[in-house]
């Protein structure tokens, strides 16, 4: 049995994303890090093999192109029925290592009041600020929290994009580290593209964030939608960096009673609500 190291139960049982399966290499294992503990993440055809560091095989799964794995004794993973739609291209659209908290990275990806600042010409522009009020709430059975009927005004929606349009967003967070987004298609209307943001916890203040991308764009090749994708996250990367403390603040007056931020104040309720106390000051 591995010991925990106090790691609350929610977070030590969970799946949790250790690599893109298809970037993964072919001659060997790579080496990483998750909740603070070195493993080695092999690829094995259509599978993968993942170890402790002293050869302690670990459960593995291949799920939405992604290697995932447990220290603990996990249940069922979240679902994105999307990844099946066959007209939708999967891709990793960019991994980046950044030194922050797991719950700093999702509360980021779920904040909008930030487009316009720090996204400037593309997600937002200083012109439109306003975050126009959008419903939030956790589940009934409590296993995410979703904020819908978000709208925000975007240059550049996304790679596909020709000109600037109020886009219609829904998010969704499954797992404490890992958020999915829904926004409105600009090739195909009345449908939506989905980018997932899967966090790899390497340790309390330090991670890997995978930006998944199911899309329904046919014709951007491929580097340009990557590109744009890194683009959007190498802004992020300095802000989440310098964002202290780095571990989310869960205690009550952290939240902060403003229209913007109800998606962050139920995603810090809902962490309360598991008993999460990885990655976080409570």
């Amino acid at each position: 049995m591995i010991e925990t190291g106090g790691i609350d139960p929610d977070t030590w049982n969970r799946w949790h994303v250790v690599g893109c399966h298809d970037e993964l290499p072919t001659d060997g294992p790579r080496t990483t890090r998750l909740l603070g503990r070195a493993i080695t993440v092999a690829r094995r055809g259509a599978g993968a093999d993942v170890r402790l560091g002293d050869g302690t095989p670990l459960p593995a799964q291949i799920a939405y192109g992604y290697v995932w794995t447990s220290l603990g004794t996990p249940g069922p993973l979240f679902e994105l029925p999307e990844y099946a739609e066959a007209d939708r291209r999967n891709l990793n659209g960019c991994s980046f290592g950044v030194r922050t908290s797991p719950p700093r990275a999702i509360e980021n990806f779920l904040d909008m009041a930030h487009f316009p600042f720090v996204h400037t010409g593309i997600l937002g522009e200083e012109d439109h600020p306003d975050v126009k009020d959008y419903d939030v709430a956790i589940s009934a059975d409590g296993r995410e929290v979703v904020a819908s009927n978000c709208l925000f005004y975007q240059p550049k929606a996304a790679a596909a994009s020709t000109g600037g349009a109020e886009v219609s967003y829904r998010y969704r967070v499954p797992h404490p580290w890992c958020a999915v987004l829904y926004k409105d298609s600009p090739v195909k209307p009345g449908r939506m593209d989905v980018i997932a943001l899967f966090i790899q916890p390497c340790g309390e203040e330090e991670i890997i964030a995978n930006l998944a991308l199911f899309i329904l764009d046919d014709d951007t090749p491929l580097p340009a939608l990557r590109r744009f994708q890194q683009q959007i996250f190498v802004q992020d990367k300095p802000i989440l960096e310098n964002q202290m403390p780095r571990r989310l603040p869960l205690y009550p007056r952290a939240d902060s009673p403003v229209r913007a931020d109800k998606a962050s104040i139920a995603y810090r309720r809902w962490l309360r609500q598991l008993g999460t106390t990885y990655g976080v000051l409570s």
